[in-house]
């Protein structure tokens, strides 16, 4: 190896957190959070440092300081704000502080009681610039420059409105409940019951050829309405609305009556087409073709979807499917929408939702993308990273103690860049829990998404107990809503429920974040404990994840909570107070239910 050619900077920056993939991708904050930065900054020899983060926010040409602080054993922490959605930027810069230096060792030599001190301090007299120099002035002289100037690598963080992190969704088709005019109806109740998202599957129009019948059957009889995801007809494609919806005009009102009430329209962003859709004439270079000349539906065994194709990103002109493709949300951006729910983003390239998801928030900075990617570790936390707010997790299928802790443990390593949102069901996602467990397992799962997830979501099925498969060992829904048209109302049995859960999320911080999250003993595998906190806010959720039979056992809360030794806590489901203690409390809850306890009581 070659001596450099420039002396190399003797100050090392070293362990600098928060960041990804050593800095590849940035770390997910909202706005008005703090980033709590920390990092090992030394250097050779005895010299005082010193150190600072420089950030920046979105379009900001100047950075902005805060100081870091030292610790001790060379660990620097230091934090700052991001005040506003964006792409925000952060480096360490270190120095040496040759006054404090000078100080530091002329301190300890006076402490040492060393007599002679003339030689030092003719060093401070020309460091300093004061000929007439004395022990007293020399230890009171203000910090020097900053030499020997050090610099980390510069890192991001892309910080999100609050909605990214915390939110309750609502998703209903919009064909069941008289359209856009019979939504915005419902959206008072929606406000009531403390929903912040409605979510609407596709509200394009839908194609008619290969359309699916009741029950996913492969031929539609007369009257059937096709499944929304089968994308595009005779009145446009993916910027068109559905007729039999509404219009363009009523969807404008309905999205901004809803963000009166504190509600924001989400839509679905589906790339696919029917056979209909006006793309296959106007860019047919835009679909694979086998060497026969066919087109190949899509499928997913053993599901098969004869009514859509899937678009070529292989394409020849896959820099003109990918504008036609941003083309399309900035259309609905432009309506006032500013959240889409993306279906299956992990069957695209990668480099797309970077490059679209980028292009989306330069120029809107709120707008905020779902992914919908059940697949593996890999593609779900690198579309995580690569820009999506929120996504999609396995929560629907992690129902027993066990799965619910790895689950968890998952969710933890990840949580500089995935935020969970957990959909306790979905149209396409039935559980055999909620097949077979009744409303007790409705509720079980209920209280679980809401207290474990500051995002979670309802498909609404749900609070009418919705539990019948299409079949045995199926998770699709008898008389899918996916197919047919039905008439829906506000009014299932767990509504109350809902409102009790959703205002206790709203009252309480701890169960606005992930973490800090302590899982607690119960010596009973079928109940299962957690405590979670923010500031001044403790929260304990106690589960009984047996939808058939009472469970009891105690819940242990450990001497390193904090707590005194005896302490009131209130049941937010109850209303009910009773005395908690540090270590063992028992509990006994029936079938499915749940106690929600804030520490402290009111």
């Amino acid at each position: 190896m070659s001596i450099p050619k420039t002396a190399p900077p003797r100050i090392q920056i070293h362990e600098v957190s928060p960041q990804v993939d050593c800095g590849r991708y940035p770390v997910k904050r909202t706005v008005g959070d703090l980033v709590a930065v920390t990092a090992r900054i030394f250097r050779d020899g005895h010299e005082t440092l010193g150190a600072t983060i420089r950030h920046k926010g979105p379009d900001a040409t100047r950075w902005t300081e805060t100081p870091l602080e030292p610790l001790g054993n060379d660990v620097w922490a230091g934090s700052f704000e991001v005040d506003r959605p964006g792409l925000w930027s952060f480096r360490i810069e270190a120095w040496v502080d040759r006054v404090a230096s000078f100080q530091e060792e002329l301190r300890r030599k006076v402490s040492a009681g060393q007599p002679d001190l003339t030689g030092e301090l003719s060093e401070g007299a020309v460091l300093l610039g004061d000929e007439e120099l004395t022990v007293e002035t020399a230890l009171a002289a203000p910090a020097g420059e900053r030499s020997e100037k050090a610099w980390s690598a510069t890192y991001a963080v892309d910080a999100d409105r609050v909605l990214a992190r915390f939110g309750s969704w609502y998703e209903l088709f919009p064909r069941s409940w008289g359209g856009f005019a019979g939504v915005r109806e419902q959206l008072p109740r929606l406000a009531e019951l403390g929903f912040d998202v409605l979510y609407l599957p596709p509200i394009h129009p839908i194609g008619v050829t290969n359309r699916k019948g009741r029950n996913n059957s492969e031929t539609a009889k007369a009257g059937d309405v096709g499944s929304p995801w089968a994308i595009g007809g005779n009145e446009g494609g993916h910027d068109a609305i559905e007729p039999s919806l509404g219009t363009e005009q009523e969807l404008r009102a309905l999205v901004s009556d809803a963000k009166k009430l504190g509600i924001e329209i989400a839509l679905d962003f589906a790339i696919q087409c029917s056979p209909d859709h006006p793309w296959l004439k106007e860019h047919p270079e835009w679909f694979f073709r086998r060497p026969d000349g066919t087109l190949k539906f899509a499928e997913n065994p053993p599901k098969r979807y004869q009514d859509i194709y899937n678009v070529d990103f292989g394409s020849e002109d896959w820099r003109g499917l990918w504008r036609a493709l941003l083309d399309v949300v900035l259309h609905w951006v432009g309506c006032g929408i500013t959240v889409f729910r993306v279906d299956n983003p992990h069957t695209k390239p990668l480099p797309f939702w970077e490059w679209l998801i980028a292009e989306v928030r330069r120029e809107h900075p709120d707008v905020l993308f779902l992914a919908e990617a059940f697949t593996r570790p890999a593609p779900m936390t690198a579309l995580a990273k690569s820009g999506f707010a929120q996504s999609y997790t396995y929560f629907t299928w992690k129902n027993s103690r066990w799965e619910l802790l790895e689950f968890l443990g998952q969710l933890l390593e990840w949580r500089e860049f995935y935020r969970p949102n957990c959909f306790a069901n979905t149209p396409d996602i039935l559980h055999e829990y909620l097949q077979n467990g009744g409303r007790a397992a409705f509720e079980a799962r209920l209280v679980l998404a809401a207290t474990l997830s500051p995002s979670y979501g309802l498909y609404s099925g749900f609070e009418q107990l919705e539990n019948v498969p299409v079949r045995p060992g199926s998770e699709e829904y008898l008389n899918s809503e996916k197919y047919e048209l039905k008439q829906r109302t506000l009014d299932g049995p767990l509504l109350p429920l809902v409102a009790k859960l959703n205002a206790a999320r709203r009252e309480n911080p701890a169960l606005q974040w992930l973490e800090p999250l302590t899982v607690l003993e119960t010596e009973n595998e079928r109940l299962f404990a957690f405590l979670k906190r923010r500031g001044e806010n403790s929260v304990v959720t106690v589960v009984n994840l047996d939808p058939a039979a009472t469970q009891a056992g105690v819940c242990i809360v450990p001497v390193s909570a904090g707590f005194p030794p005896a302490y009131p806590v209130q049941d937010l489901l109850s209303d009910e107070t009773w005395t908690w203690r540090i270590g063992r409390n028992y509990v006994k809850l029936g079938p499915g239910q749940s106690h929600v306890l804030r520490i402290g009581g009111r």
